[in-house]
């Protein structure tokens, strides 16, 4: 009998945490989640266990768990925790510790921030992000000259804010033994001096020519940029995040962390196409661990630039730069052998898409592909999605191509895109509206670092196309509006969608995950521009609270 009970008390010991966790009663709360059924549901009581929604209803609800721990949510609105469909994690980790110009309105200003992070920084390559020459004086690409009046002496490289552009210094491209003699890969262009030289800006693939000799990171490094990440990204509400596109060391790193369970948050990762060691992670299988901190099933393929670089590949010429329509970093072939290798392993095919040309050869690489081995199943997707032609966008829908769209960028765009396009051009442009109505589930997402992660930020251009002034006063071209129940079901359940994660999470339905947030705003019914300065009071990570806003001193 004694070794009966011994057994006993020893297997309960050995259960994990949350089997044993007690039932926990959040009440008093404003709670919204978007439902399969396709509607959102308001509720004011959610009923969590072992990490996952039991219950949600009305007040009285409550009184069904009296054994329960009770949280008072005090009136706080509570929302799924949101999904951000495309991101970059360890870049968003390391741009937190790197030179940020963002929003640098001069060359004098990045050399004014390049001067002061180099005093205070020992690494032999000074990395940054975020320059935009749309936000200079004039417009124009600045040259390696322009860098070398505040640093000479070590190597600079920054990278354009979208990450499709590199500028650098002279000592950057001296250790990288380039000379006039260089010529621009395929898929890549270097921007020239009046006298044939490299100037110091390198385009999509002749980025390679410099970002080849920058000393690689090391894996404590690898492992603080995505702590760092991970705790920005809970603090902004974001309970999961697909990162668009990762290398051999953080795919090592990230099944290292999830085995050993100490990921910061739910990570859908897609290999990178361009590592050179692809196969081997394709032939390892996909990943999907038991607790859902981590799925890798994907692969990220690049097909053309961005626009603000030029290097979106279109059908017709740049409207502000005559003969010239963008870059197509891999041709149809090539894309269709990518995919082919994807499908073969079992793996879908996320492709990075902006421009309608892109977009275009995109859609008849799946096509070819599907016809031949299949795969049109797996959920592929279209990363950016951005430039469309009106013919296309129908092709999606029959191809099964789920567009995964970044709001911002519409309105951090939309200025210059009005440049660089043609009407006819913008006709199938950021064409979130089109694509729900024709029956296409959108992704939200943001593209960080590219764009600051803030979920609410793209949630309120997604529901109004306008900046954070309110301008243009109806939106931007403005019949590709969202409803507010349609912005947050593409941040939340469609995002989830495209990763196969709609019945884990996504929405708080019973069984699944208890990921959730509460906010400072009813980001249903309070006036539009309180959407976008939404704080985030608390974060949960399956029932276990990750995040907690500190009150103001």
């Amino acid at each position: 009998m004694m070794k009966n009970k011994l057994v006993a008390l020893l297997m309960m010991c050995s259960v994990p945490y949350t089997v044993l966790a007690q039932t926990t009663v959040i009440h008093n709360i404003k709670g919204y989640t978007p439902t399969q059924k396709g509607e959102l549901e308001t509720f004011a009581t959610l009923v969590i266990k072992d990490g996952r929604v039991i219950n949600r209803g009305k007040a009285q609800l409550s009184k069904s768990y009296p054994d329960a721990k009770r949280i008072d949510g005090q009136g706080k609105v509570l929302l799924p925790g949101l999904i951000d469909a495309h991101g970059h994690i360890i870049g968003l980790g390391q741009n937190l510790m790197q030179l940020d110009l963002r929003g640098a309105t001069s060359v004098a200003e990045v050399g004014k921030r390049l001067q002061a992070f180099a005093a205070q920084s020992e690494q032999p390559w000074i990395i940054g992000r975020g320059w935009n020459q749309e936000l200079w004086p004039g417009k124009t690409f600045a040259s390696a000259a322009d860098l070398d009046k505040f640093v000479s002496d070590r190597p600079v490289v920054l990278s354009r804010v979208d990450g499709h552009a590199i500028w650098v210094n002279s000592k950057a491209m001296e250790l990288a033994g380039l000379d006039s003699e260089v010529t621009s890969p395929a898929g890549g262009e270097i921007i020239r001096t009046a006298q044939g030289s490299p100037s110091g800006v390198f385009i999509d693939k002749a980025e390679q020519l410099i970002t080849a000799h920058i000393p690689k990171h090391s894996e404590k490094a690898l492992a603080t940029a995505l702590d760092k990440a991970g705790q920005h990204l809970l603090s902004l509400g974001i309970t999961s995040a697909h990162d668009a596109g990762i290398d051999f060391d953080t795919w090592q790193l990230y099944k290292q962390r999830a085995k050993d369970n100490n990921l910061p948050l739910r990570i859908y990762a897609m290999l990178g196409a361009t590592d050179d060691k692809l196969e081997t992670m394709l032939k390892a299988g996909k990943v999907d661990d038991n607790e859902d901190m981590l799925a890798i099933r994907s692969v990220k393929v690049y097909a053309d630039g961005a626009l603000g670089s030029r290097g979106a590949a279109l059908l017709q010429d740049y409207a502000d730069r005559k003969g010239h329509r963008g870059l197509m970093l891999e041709d149809q072939q090539q894309l269709e052998d990518i995919f082919s290798l994807c499908f073969k392993h079992g793996f879908s095919a996320h492709t990075h898409a902006i421009g309608d040309r892109a977009n275009q050869i995109v859609l008849n690489a799946y096509e070819n592909v599907f016809k031949r081995t299949g795969g049109i199943l797996l959920r592929n997707r279209i990363e950016h999605a951005q430039i469309v032609d009106t013919d296309d966008i129908p092709r999606f829908k029959a191809l099964k191509i789920i567009p995964s769209m970044q709001p911002v960028h519409a309105t951090s765009d939309m200025h210059m895109a009005e440049q660089r396009l043609s009407d006819s051009q913008l006709a199938g442009a950021y064409a979130w509206r089109t694509f729900l109505e024709q029956g296409s589930r959108v992704a939200a997402g943001s593209d960080f670092p590219v764009e600051l992660a803030n979920p609410f930020h793209g949630l309120y251009s997604a529901i109004t196309r306008q900046d954070h002034q309110g301008l243009p006063e109806q939106g931007w071209r403005p019949k590709e509006l969202l409803t507010r129940e349609q912005a947050l079901r593409a941040f939340t359940l469609d995002a989830a969608y495209s990763a196969f994660q709609e019945f884990k999470v996504g929405s708080l339905e019973k069984g699944k995950w208890a990921d959730f947030i509460l906010v400072d705003t009813d980001i249903i019914h309070a006036p539009v521009q309180q959407v976008w300065q939404t704080k985030v009071l608390e974060t949960w990570l399956a029932g276990q609270r990750r995040y907690q806003r500190q009150p103001a001193l």
